[in-house]
């Protein structure tokens, strides 16, 4: 596993977003990232109930736009590694979104 101090935030331009349902029927979201040149998306987690709400909040809080297609444009900051993008956080302040820190919270209710 790779440690969060191995990881190097970089510049990112959300290019597009997706958030409906995948190939199963599981809602889901992604934001498609350009890293000047190459690519990756962030997201893919099966959004129910609270979570889902939490995790699209949390999305549009740290990157400071009031809607969802609003996203698409937007500069970022990615933390990431080979196999995903681990957070994303806002272009100049020190806002970050990690998935993992909403995910004990909802798996107590």
């Amino acid at each position: 596993m790779i440690g969060r101090m191995a990881l190097h935030p970089k510049n990112a331009k959300i290019v597009s977003t997706m958030l409906g349902f995948e190939d199963h029927g599981i809602m889901t979201c992604y934001l498609y990232l350009d890293y000047d040149g190459s690519g990756q998306g962030f997201g893919g987690y099966a959004l129910g109930g609270e979570f889902g709400i939490e995790f699209i909040k949390k999305i549009l809080k740290t990157l400071e736009v009031d809607k969802w297609e609003d996203l698409a444009g937007t500069h970022c900051r990615a933390e990431a590694g080979h196999d995903k993008v681990h957070r994303i956080g806002h272009i100049l302040k020190d806002q970050w979104f990690d998935p993992k820190d909403i995910v004990p919270e909802h798996e107590k209710k």
